[in-house]
């Protein structure tokens, strides 16, 4: 095979511990996974059922042959069906982008997401609910349900339809598919991820590490409408791979969770450092359980390093990676292979260097065209081919006074403020990102990065995991409280509640903090809860604490 042509580019940062090529090919990514799997070797594996590669491209051509080649977006609605995958496929193969809708999602989200996208198909891979059926029906949007898709599979013919337009090939900057974020207004953000920007982040991905062709299978954790699967779907599917899909019902069920994992023939696990972080509190969670895992790869949120330490023990045959990205990035720009050492130095762990034909700086958040010198704190900014060119709702582009978070540079170079808190390493030039600009408050005039305090609370001993939340008063942030979960593995040393628990917390950390970034109350809950997404949910967790 022949090297990548963007393995060619001048790359600005240099190749980390573990850090290795292989040669990729370039192409549509249909005809890849087309070439990459055999036809009899399953595709996707799941509680629903099984799709081989012969019936995951069978199924995709004819679902694109019912849809028609036209340039409006296609919607796949389900959960963890492996249909759904078919739906993306069939919207490759013609050009289209498709927009992932989780039917956990609640109507008023999918309604406002359906007027930003504005599709001509829907995919139902399960039944929507009434309001939503009436929802498509008002837009008129075309639909074909599971029980349509599988009478066409029935029908003899593999090839098009002859009265339907054969896909052309799309341009690099054609969208692939459309994801929603959280926005801070209210409204979710529609990121139109290209062609262009998916395939840069596969070949970065397959070129990173030794995957085996036809020899890999990917944990899906996440839901398929959230972009951290963007990297389990296409790894397994572009190396030949299997894609091994957890569904909602088991990842809240231990019982399920690990009589489904126990023993699975995973290569690589792509999840949440949360979702593994829950993995961790059963003992059986090893090597012994999982005897092919190769590597975890970890992406969406902070990794802590006892979550890093843990795994390396536990798991001595596999590697662990830290990846970092926004959406509006397409999934992760940058990746390190954390090392026993990093891990066992209980600081903040980096996220690593910038995939090639990318760069990272670090801006002042009050003069974004200010650069920061490496070790400084500020705002993390990226360029280069994986950043999206804006949003589906331009008001959103426009916010700041003009200063929106997409950036044009003078070289034509697109860029975008990802509105993370982060320094780079003046010496060996690893990215650190330290939370969320809008997560830093200001309480009594002092500026407090609560994922600061965040991280001195997991590396107390007995600590598995923590959160702070400011509690508000008037308006303005009043005091902290921080929650924590105690460490299965280890006997409890933080065995006492109450006034006890908070003075012994604060005592604790006032070793490394300032008196005015103390918890005023700690709490102790069994688990931290957690989003569709594997992320803390922290509005559910002020709930949780009245």
């Amino acid at each position: 095979m022949g090297m990548s042509s963007f393995l060619h580019e001048r790359q600005r940062t240099t190749s980390g511990p573990g850090h290795r090529e292989t040669p990729v090919d370039r192409g549509s990514l249909f005809a890849r996974i087309v070439a990459a799997g055999e036809d009899s070797r399953l595709a996707i594996v799941g509680p629903d059922g099984a799709l081989s590669y012969a019936e995951l491209i069978d199924r995709s051509r004819r679902l694109a042959s019912h849809l028609g080649a036209r340039p409006s977006p296609v919607v796949v609605y389900g959960h963890k069906q492996p249909a759904i995958v078919v739906g993306f496929l069939a919207a490759l193969r013609l050009g289209r982008p498709y927009v992932p809708i989780d039917p956990s999602l609640p109507p008023g989200r999918i309604a406002r997401m359906l007027t930003a996208a504005r599709p001509a198909d829907a995919v139902l891979v399960e039944e929507p609910p009434p309001a939503l059926a009436r929802e498509l029906a008002s837009r008129e949007i075309s639909t074909i349900t599971l029980d349509a898709l599988a009478a066409r599979v029935a029908a003899p013919a593999l090839a098009l339809d002859p009265d339907v337009p054969r896909p052309s090939p799309s341009r690099p900057e054609t969208p692939a598919y459309i994801l929603f974020t959280s926005g801070t207004t209210g409204d979710p953000k529609g990121v139109p991820v290209s062609r262009g920007a998916l395939e840069h982040f596969t070949d970065w991905l397959l070129a990173t590490h030794t995957f085996v062709r036809g020899g890999e299978t990917f944990l899906n954790q996440a839901p398929l409408s959230f972009d951290l699967s963007v990297m389990d779907v296409y790894g397994a599917l572009l190396t030949g791979g299997t894609l091994f899909v957890l569904r909602r019902d088991e990842t809240a069920d231990p019982r399920r969770l690990f009589g489904r994992l126990d023993g699975a023939p995973l290569t690589a696990w792509v999840s949440t450092p949360s979702f593994a972080r829950l993995c961790l509190a059963e003992p059986r969670f090893a090597q012994a359980m999982l005897p092919g895992l190769r590597c975890f790869l970890f992406c969406g949120e902070t990794l802590p390093p006892a979550v890093a330490r843990e795994l390396l023990a536990r798991f001595p045959g596999a590697e662990v990676w830290n990846m970092y990205g926004p959406t509006e990035t397409t999934v992760a720009v940058t990746a390190v292979q954390i090392t026993p050492a990093m891990a066992a130095s209980n600081r903040a762990l980096p996220v690593g260097r910038a995939a090639p034909g990318h760069e990272i700086w670090i801006a002042d958040p009050d003069d974004p065209a200010r650069r920061l010198p490496d070790g400084a704190h500020g705002e993390i900014v990226i360029a280069g081919p994986q950043v999206a060119s804006g949003y589906l709702m331009p008001a959103l582009d426009a916010r700041d006074g003009g200063r929106g978070p997409f950036l044009v540079l003078p070289d034509g170079r697109r860029a975008y403020r990802t509105g993370d808190l982060g320094s780079i390493d003046p010496v060996g030039g690893l990215l650190h990102c330290a939370g969320r600009l809008d997560r830093q408050i200001k309480l009594r005039g002092y500026r407090i990065e609560l994922e600061e305090i965040e991280a001195h609370l997991r590396a107390m001993p007995g600590v598995g995991d923590a959160a702070v939340l400011a509690v508000d008063r008037g308006g303005q942030p009043d005091h902290l409280v921080a929650v924590i979960v105690d460490a299965r593995a280890a006997a409890p040393s933080l065995p006492v509640s109450g006034r006890d628990l908070t003075g012994l917390v604060r005592a604790a950390l006032a070793d490394w903090l300032p008196d005015y970034a103390l918890p005023r109350i700690v709490r102790r809950l069994p688990a931290l809860p957690l989003t569709e997404n594997g992320k803390l949910d922290r509005d559910t967790l002020r709930e949780l604490l009245g």
